[in-house]
Formats: C-alpha cells, sequence, structure tokens
C-alpha cells in the first residue's frame, strides 16, 4: 500500500461540530509526547506531512489526514506531558476523550510508544478504554533503531503479554522499518471490514 497511497493534511478541529463528514473509517493515532507520532505519520506518508517538533506536547489540535481516498489518520495530541497546565489537561481529555467516544467512522487506534519506555498507566488507560468502546487497537514500538536486537526482542514479549504478539508491532520512523508492515495491518483488519459493510 506504502507508495502508492498518498497522504495528505486535511484539517485540524476540536470539537465534533468541525469534524469532517465522517463519510470514511478514520484510525486514530496516539501515544506519549515524544514518542515519534509525528514522524510515523511522515514515515507512513513518505514524506513530510506532519510537523516533527524536538519540544514535545506541540500537537493541541486532533489533526485528519487523508489516506488516499480509503481511510483518514486522525493524529491526536500526545499525552504524558508534564509541563501541561490543569487547564489544557482538562481541555486534551475532554477533546480526545469525546472523540474517541462519540466518532461513528473510527475504526482502531494505533497506539505509539518509544520502544526504549516500558509500559505504564496511561497505556493501559488506553488499552481499557478501547476494550470498552470495543475498538481495536494495535501497539507500534517506535524508535527500534535505538536498541540491539536482543533488547528490543524482549520489549516486543514484554508488551505483547499484555496486548496479545498479533496486536504488537517495531518500527523505525527515521529509518522506515517496519512502517509497510503496520499500514498492511492497519488496512487488512479495519479498512477492508468497514468497505465489506458499506458495500
Amino acid at each position: 500500500m506504502i507508495g502508492a497511497m498518498k497522504i495528505t493534511f486535511l484539517q485540524s478541529a476540536k470539537e465534533a461540530v468541525h469534524f469532517p463528514t465522517p463519510n470514511r473509517p478514520e484510525v486514530a493515532l496516539a501515544g506519549r509526547s515524544n514518542a515519534g507520532k509525528s514522524s510515523f505519520l511522515n514515515a507512513l506518508a513518505n514524506q513530510k506531512v506532519a510537523r516533527v517538533s524536538a519540544e514535545p506536547g506541540k500537537t493541541r489540535l486532533l489533526n485528519f489526514f487523508e489516506a488516499g481516498e480509503s481511510y483518514r489518520l486522525v493524529d491526536m495530541p500526545g499525552y504524558g506531558y508534564a509541563s501541561r497546565s490543569g487547564g489544557e489537561i482538562v481541555s486534551w481529555q475532554t477533546m480526545v476523550e469525546s472523540y474517541l467516544m462519540k466518532r461513528e467512522c473510527l475504526v482502531g487506534l494505533v497506539l505509539i510508544m518509544d520502544i526504549r519506555r516500558p509500559w505504564a498507566d496511561e497505556e493501559q488507560m488506553i488499552l481499557e478504554f478501547c476494550a470498552s468502546r470495543e475498538l481495536p487497537c494495535l501497539v507500534v514500538l517506535n524508535k527500534a533503531d535505538k536498541l540491539g536486537r536482543g533488547e528490543r526482542s524482549k520489549q516486543q514479549k514484554a508488551i505483547a503479554q499484555v496486548v496479545g504478539p498479533e496486536n504488537v508491532f517495531c518500527a523505525s520512523a527515521l529509518k522506515k522499518q517496519g512502517i509497510e508492515e503496520i499500514e498492511e495491518a492497519v488496512y487488512d483488519r479495519w479498512i477492508k471490514s468497514w468497505q465489506k459493510e458499506e458495500t
């Protein structure tokens, strides 16, 4: 799919009234601040479509991207950024939870983690949130190039015990490794089923 599919920025929004028409499936991208969500999205697009910042917590809105004519990717603000004010945190929770709970065309969530970080309460909360909504979830262990093969395998096995081995992928957005496998999993598992229901 990569190379044949063009990913383009569509719009940013905070409230449901400003979201795009729900006429195609959407896949949410979630992750801790500085997990490399924007870099992952750029690697998926094979071009720079999302702004990458060295300062975590820069994404403050829901950013919608068209993935060809098949589906949309929705880049959500990163969580866990301690410098945010209490008001900003509440605003983030309201915006993200409203989108995840009420968006009828949302078909799955990709949780992007820095492979060097352990599974924590925030990740567990997202997983349980997805489970309560019966929303499928994949975990991408990004920045895999930062670890040796043994450490990479150890971390992948640890996360697999939580979410299942079929739902964990190692990737390096920097070196564009593992990206195509993830895109194919998203398309085959989530987008095809939506298309079948629509026909």
